[in-house]
């Protein structure tokens, strides 16, 4: 990507709106209790410092919180020594707002936020979205379309020479050639794109830590090839002898070699078969290297990196906790220099995280290629901890908002085997069932649940996070104490749809394992004397779902007496199972062919069946039906899902008659 694409855009004219600030002054960074990471040379100044290690770049605003992934690498490198600075959504108009920290002693880290930046803007229609959760009042236009991108360019402009390496969701998401739902295309690795030096994928602690303790200790950053985590792309004169044996040219002979993005950009076969190559070597313990040509010059893909350790104690060097990160000095609050509320803060700030990764599987969902499939847990005396920091908040009222992760209830759950673990290629620990050598004990959850709330000044503690229903539904115990102690009135599950066909494609379990929980659920709330509703969601659009899919499944909700407020219509993120599906209406892991809705028009016909129940969908709902060959369902009948049209167009309306009022 040249110059050329920053110009172009979709805000490079404007560049992005103007941080607010009190009375024009620049608030001191070290107003708080731990000084905030410097974001301009009189933060460097104030400091004492003159210059920082790392500069991270990002695109969202300055959170001083762990659930801001740029902002907690940046505290972590910091805890280990490194001077780092931050760049939180910078003006990428020219090459200025990059030069704010000077010239990095080490490398640029480049991230485009929380969220993909595509994502962030645009909806499943293609549409702009009114709200940017991770920017200061939820103005839109504080980002670049393809930030990582974007960013790496102007990085590379304020200060040529600089090591430049990319990491956070978008670039780990699009660190192989993949499907833009945006463009419609398939574009090429992100790493080829930006012209980095390395990528970082997943999360990215450890490679990040090894990566610039090497450079620190002089490593050229060309030489850096073998850090489990990250991507890189070998020199064009390399290349041919690397392809024709990319063992000679790694630490040992375990080599994929992916279809070029060449091949699967032409041919939709390859790129199924490339989708499920990928995607069996995500284990850490048993994943080879990937290579992947692009034109000239091949990418290489190391292992992921390992999970985290359970515990940072055992004296090796490159031990790396979870503990760790949660007891990092964040000052929990956005930077001084925001008039406005920054929304995703707002969703967080009283909220707990307990673990991270997911082993569901779920083919439309990204948790799993970024944070892995094995779960790495805190300890409950650093959950303890974290509650004491939450506590001193000026805001704290008592409430928890959320204590979970990806999934609520797979805290410290993992394989009874780590050998087992280590040389297993499933892509679920849960589907088709639940495996036999998963470990599913719900003590460690409801221990840590008890804990919370035993503590003091802690009056109600919710669980938000999604819960995984086929897990719970086996411990009655841990249901009758979230029912009980921890649901607000509303309990958020995803059962995603009613069909088999669609639910397999999913990876999700049967509609009778949320049937089973929800009964559970409404036992136990009504033993504990509360009147508590399950909210379920419901994906439309998703591959392998037709009309007659959505027709069973609206049936289905009336049935149940469900009327949805929200639904879920199906965005093809980079690099998922599912999105792949999309593209190519290939299901990659069976290579049976799949329906798949790819116009907008038929995306809004499946979504309507979903919100039957209201009159604004209706006109859509009936285009629906009569496509399904369902107009059955059309009527005033208690088995009908919409009324019939109103009266023609031409036919003239009845008059109304005109009063007249008296006069005196």
């Amino acid at each position: 990507m040249g110059m050329g694409d920053v110009e172009g855009s979709a805000f490079a004219r404007t560049g992005p709106p103007k941080r607010a600030t009190k009375g024009g002054r620049r608030p001191s960074p070290r107003s708080h209790a731990h000084p905030f990471l410097p974001t301009c040379r009189a933060d460097l100044e104030a400091l004492g410092w003159d210059e920082v290690d790392i500069a991270i770049v990002s695109g969202d605003a300055y959170v001083d919180h762990p659930a801001f992934g740029p902002v907690l690498i940046a505290r972590f490198l910091q805890g280990r020594g490194f001077r780092v600075g931050l760049i939180p959504q910078p003006d990428w108009s020219s090459a200025e707002a990059f030069r704010a920290l000077g010239r990095p002693r080490l490398f640029f880290g480049v991230s485009a936020g929380n969220l993909d930046s595509m994502l962030n803007r645009l909806t499943a229609q293609k549409k702009n979205r009114s709200e940017d959760q991770y920017s200061p009042g939820g103005e839109t236009g504080h980002r670049p379309d393809r930030a990582t991108l974007v960013y790496a360019n102007r990085c590379r402009e304020a200060f040529p020479g600089t090591p430049v390496v990319l990491g956070g969701i978008e670039a780990s998401l699009r660190r192989i050639a993949h499907y833009d739902y945006w463009s419609d295309t398939v574009r090429r690795s992100i790493l080829v794109d930006s012209k980095a030096d390395l990528l970082i994928f997943g999360m990215g602690e450890r490679p990040v830590w090894e990566v610039a303790r090497r450079l620190d200790a002089g490593e050229d950053i060309k030489e850096i090839r073998d850090v489990r985590g990250t991507a890189w792309v070998a020199r064009e004169a390399d290349t041919p002898a690397f392809m024709e044996d990319p063992a000679r040219f790694t630490t040992d002979d375990k080599v994929v070699v992916l279809p070029s993005y060449e091949e699967v950009k032409a041919d939709k076969r390859a790129y199924a078969r490339m989708s499920k190559l990928f995607q069996l070597e995500t284990n850490p313990g048993n994943a080879r290297r990937l290579v992947q040509l692009h034109g000239k010059r091949a990418v290489v893909y190391n292992p992921p990196a390992l999970p985290l350790d359970d515990d940072a104690g055992d004296g090796r060097d490159d031990a790396i906790a979870m503990d760790e990160l949660y007891d990092l000095p964040f000052n929990r609050v956005p930077h001084p220099m925001y008039d406005a509320k920054i929304p995703a803060y707002e969703t967080v700030k009283h909220s707990v995280v307990l673990m991270r990764g997911c082993f569901g599987g779920c083919t439309f969902c990204s948790i799993t290629e970024h944070e892995g499939r094995v779960i790495q847990s805190r300890s409950t005396a650093s959950v303890l901890r974290e509650l004491r920091e939450i506590r001193r908040m000026e805001d704290f009222r008592g409430t928890i908002t959320d204590l979970g992760g990806p999934t609520a209830n797979m805290y410290k759950m993992r394989c009874k085997s780590k050998d087992i673990e280590s040389k297993c290629r499933k892509l679920s620990c849960v589907h088709p069932g639940v495996c036999e050598n998963l470990v599913t004990d719900h003590g460690p959850v409801l221990e840590v649940m008890r804990a919370v709330r035993g503590t003091e000044g802690i009056k109600h503690t919710f669980i938000a996070s999604g819960v995984r229903y086929d897990l719970a539904e086996l411990e009655p115990e841990y249901v009758t104490e979230l029912a009980q102690h921890h649901v607000g009135g509303h309990l958020s599950v995803a059962p995603e749809h009613c069909s088999d066909r669609v639910l397999d494609k999913m990876k999700k379990p049967g509609i009778a394992a949320f049937e089973r929980f929800r009964a559970q659920f409404q036992c136990a709330s009504a033993d504990a004397g509360k009147e508590q509703y399950d909210i379920p969601y419901f994906i439309s659009g998703h591959p392998g779902c037709d009309l007659s899919d959505m027709v069973e499944l609206a049936l289905w909700l009336k049935a149940q007496g469900y009327r949805p407020r929200q639904v879920q219509d199906f965005i093809p993120t980079p690099m998922s199972v599912a999105s792949a599906m999309y593209w190519t209406g290939i299901d990659p892991l069976t290579g049976e062919e799949v329906p798949v809705a790819r116009g907008l028009r038929e995306k809004k016909l499946q979504k309507a069946l979903l919100m039957y129940w209201n009159r604004d969908h209706w006109p859509l709902a009936r285009e629906a039906l009569v496509a399904a060959g369902r107009e059955d369902l059309i009527g005033r009948g208690p088995d009908a899902l919409v009324p019939p049209a109103p009266s023609q167009p031409g036919k003239k309306p009845r008059r109304r008659r005109r009063t007249r009022s008296k006069r005196n």
